[in-house]
């Protein structure tokens, strides 16, 4: 990629992330060339939930647009934040974490951004102790 150039991405269509939600990819490495962070669009449909994961080494921020969603986190899960859209969220590094939608009718859609430049790279599919 060109250096001292604005990117901008438009995507047109999503894909299924390792999390196992609905993605529209913006910017990242591969997108835009960047070097240590990315962004992009999240849709949990209605009823939906994330495979629980945790990224390895990266903090996460979301901001969500739409929707209502409970986010499970910690060691079994056992921790919940509830937000909705307006509300801005921070995960650290390595905090298991599992999003779900709160609503059978209404599709949470968030801003996702991470400081890895390789958003799914980092990853890891998290499975609960008393699981």
């Amino acid at each position: 990629m060109e250096q001292n150039k604005i990117i901008t991405i438009r995507p047109k269509e999503s894909f299924i992330s390792k999390q196992q939600l609905p993605n529209f990819e913006g910017i990242s490495a591969q997108s835009a060339g960047t070097k240590h962070l990315c962004m992009h669009l999240v849709i949990i449909p209605p009823g939906g939930k994330a495979v629980a994961h945790y990224h390895n080494g990266y903090e996460t921020t979301i901001y969500i647009i739409k929707g209502r969603a409970e986010t499970k986190y910690g060691d079994n899960l056992e921790k919940s934040s509830i937000n909705e859209a307006g509300d801005f969220l921070f995960i650290p590094p390595n905090v298991p974490h599992q999003p779900i939608n709160l609503s059978e009718t209404e599709e949470v859609v968030a801003v996702v951004a991470r400081n890895d430049p390789n958003e799914q790279e980092s990853v890891m599919i998290y499975q609960p102790q008393d699981s």
